[in-house]
């Protein structure tokens, strides 16, 4: 007869701090970054424009809900997850307008990817769960 045993070690406090930190930090960005939209501020519009979308304020609105959408769903632990997913999508596709027009690689371009490294970093530290789903190994 064998018996399975689940070890379920403490994670060291700076880890769970660091996680923290970093979901944290997405979170307040993508707050500021969905409000901003919601109101859209000429900088927002000019953005738009610039990036090849239409200036309507009904679009930079669009943007500004499903932002903060992802950042509610990232924010709250049980759907934190599923947010992180939602999140790399809307990242994605930031990072292909910024890639359609040409974009400076490592200032635009790859924002989108630092985003997401950070936010799925954060989850990672946190969460055995999150470990456990995406093994990495040294």
């Amino acid at each position: 007869m064998s018996a399975v045993i689940e070890s379920h070690a403490v994670q060291p406090r700076w880890q769970t701090v660091t996680g923290s930190v970093m979901s944290g930090l997405i979170v307040a960005f993508l707050l500021f970054d969905g409000a901003i939209k919601l109101v859209p501020i000429a900088p927002v519009t000019d953005t738009l424009t610039a990036l090849g979308y239409s200036a309507d304020p009904a679009l930079a609105r669009s943007l500004g809900i499903i932002t903060l959408a992802c950042a509610l769903l990232y924010a709250l632990p049980r759907t934190s997850v599923l947010g992180a997913i939602l999140l790399t999508g809307l990242l994605g596709g930031a990072i292909a307008t910024h890639l359609r027009v040409g974009s400076p690689v490592f200032s635009h371009l790859l924002f989108g990817v630092y985003l997401g490294l950070i936010a799925w970093g954060g989850l990672y530290l946190r969460y055995e769960a999150v470990r456990k789903m995406i093994p990495f190994r040294l």
